[in-house]
């Protein structure tokens, strides 16, 4: 599981007061989504190591007594439903009702009578040696939240009644895969009552919990997780500015422009209801005092809602600086990667990288007599190596040069006048606030979101020849293009129940649209 998947259970299981620790190890992305990589890969030893100290960190948080005195709460008295004959021995009857009860929630189905005894057995010694039946628990419980079962998200199957010779999610695999969906974290336990009765598998009964996650406040978490997994966020752990390019540049200022645009997801997607494709064209966000010096505003402490002024040349989320900052360079923009990051990241078409032994002197050198960055990088699209991939970014990269390397707005570079004209797949635009236009009306736009949902949801790269897909895309289409609906529809789908196969060869990879069946062949 990926570490905020580790952080909303562990605030699931013992509330919003325990402190989870530092940030996890990078995982690799696959098909562009972190999330496939967790549902795919085992745990590195660096993550390991991460997950070991927060389960010893964890464990004794919550085995801890406590002081309301200083404001330490008690976890245990609402963990451990049970007291101990004698708190200085083992109990092994009650310790054996804390394990069932922390281990189904934890490895996501009840404990095999097996598993209970082995690990009642564990806390029975430590709370031996330690003089300390709530030791015991500890050291049991550190055990439980590094045990693979916990972290690793695996899909347990059972033989499919309605296709012979398939495989598809057992109960508690598909309450899991509902959870993790919707709420990013862990099921409840109404959701795994329903798995043990067999519900799920019933129209009625996956409705019920379905609807009941979707008006889950929960639901927040599992929004938030796929938008930040698809924008690509986890790159601000890592990103910074040049300080003497841009001193205004913080990490707080770059951690703000990630909040900024998923408070807008979240705002306009679930509180609203809205359709997605207006998040590229709608003014409406949120303001902190760390970004009201980029955006030229002056802000109060904590975040309020902001209008982004019309003669601001910035609407929707590509003119947000989380966008801006995150596809250029330390010291300077870079229409490529913006271009790069708009086709792969919103449309879905991959651009490969460019050839061995490019030489960027044209671009980077500052005493160029090219001034702007369209007229440096017209040395790229006459140079027939490069022209294929830069016609594809450059267009639409362009138009954001109004935004420097940190995202704040200008009208020059190098005492020379920008030129943002652009056209996306035919259409032309004079500026940014067009392009968000062209985008919004873009049909590769939806399209491309609901197979990164489908993806992100089922754990697997997916063949655009699946016919479910023109199914999904046809409902987001009449639900006016609502990202619950979308939800919704996927996790009461047959196939969302199904175990993905392997990915698809290149050959089954149709290429989105015409521009990149050409890129396709150059590469």
């Amino acid at each position: 599981m990926t570490g905020a998947q580790f952080a909303n259970s562990m605030e699931y299981m013992f509330g919003p007061s325990i402190d989870v620790g530092s940030a996890f190890a990078p995982l690799q992305r696959v098909d562009g989504l972190l999330a496939l990589n967790a549902s795919q890969v085992s745990v590195t030893m660096g993550q390991m190591q991460d997950f070991q100290r927060a389960a010893v960190s964890i464990a004794s948080q919550v085995m801890s007594e406590g002081n309301l005195d200083r404001g330490v709460p008690s976890h245990r008295d609402a963990l451990v439903p049970c007291k101990p004959a004698v708190a200085t021995e083992p109990d092994d009857e009650c310790a054996a009702t804390f394990v069932r009860n922390a281990g189904r929630l934890l490895f996501r189905r009840p404990l095999s009578e097996q598993k209970v005894a082995e690990l009642v057995g564990n806390a029975h010694q430590a709370a031996d040696s330690l003089d300390d039946f709530y030791g015991g628990l500890q050291v049991v419980l550190e055990s439980m939240l590094i045990n693979p079962q916990f972290l690793l998200i695996e899909d347990t199957t059972e033989p499919d009644p309605d296709r012979s010779g398939h495989r598809r999610l057992d109960n508690y695999g598909l309450a899991s895969r509902l959870s993790f969906l919707l709420w990013n974290s862990i099921p409840d336990e109404e959701l795994l009552d329903a798995a043990e009765k067999g519900e799920l598998y019933t129209r009625r009964g996956r409705k019920r919990e379905v609807e009941r996650m979707l008006a889950s406040p929960r639901l927040e978490n599992g929004v938030r997780a796929f938008f930040d997994d698809m924008f690509g966020f986890d790159h601000f752990d890592s990103l910074s500015k040049d300080p003497q390019k841009y001193p205004s540049i913080t990490g707080a200022t770059l951690q703000d422009a990630r909040e900024q645009t998923l408070r807008t997801v979240v705002d306009h997607l679930l509180h609203k209801n809205a359709d997605y494709r207006d998040l590229f064209t709608t003014r409406s966000t949120f303001i902190s005092r760390a970004l009201g010096p980029v955006y030229q505003v002056g802000a109060a402490p904590g975040w309020s809602s902001y209008e982004l002024p019309a003669n601001s040349g910035r609407a929707g989320i590509l003119t947000h600086v989380s966008f801006l900052t995150l596809h250029a360079h330390p010291a300077r923009s870079s229409a490529t990667l913006r271009g790069k990051a708009l086709r792969e990241v919103f449309l879905c078409q991959r651009v490969p990288p460019p050839p061995p032994n490019v030489d960027f002197s044209a671009v980077e050198d500052p005493d160029s007599s090219l001034k702007t960055a369209r007229e440096k990088l017209e040395v790229h699209r006459t140079n027939p190596s490069c022209a294929g991939c830069h016609k594809i970014t450059d267009p639409i990269g362009l138009t954001l040069e109004n935004f420097d390397g940190a995202g704040q707005f200008r009208t020059t570079e190098n005492g020379a006048q920008i030129d943002t004209s652009g056209e996306l797949d035919g259409k032309p635009f004079k500026d940014a606030v067009g392009l968000g236009e062209a985008l919004r009306n873009s049909p590769a736009l939806p399209t491309c979101l609901v197979k990164q949902v489908y993806s992100y949801a089922t754990g697997g790269s997916i063949n655009t020849r699946d016919p479910m897909l023109e199914i999904f895309e046809q409902d987001f289409a009449d639900s006016g293009y609502r990202v619950v609906d979308l939800l919704r529809d996927i996790a009461m789908s047959e196939a969302f129940s199904r175990i993905v196969p392997a990915p698809p060869s290149k050959q089954e990879l149709a290429a989105p649209t015409e521009e990149i069946e050409i890129l396709t062949v150059m590469n």
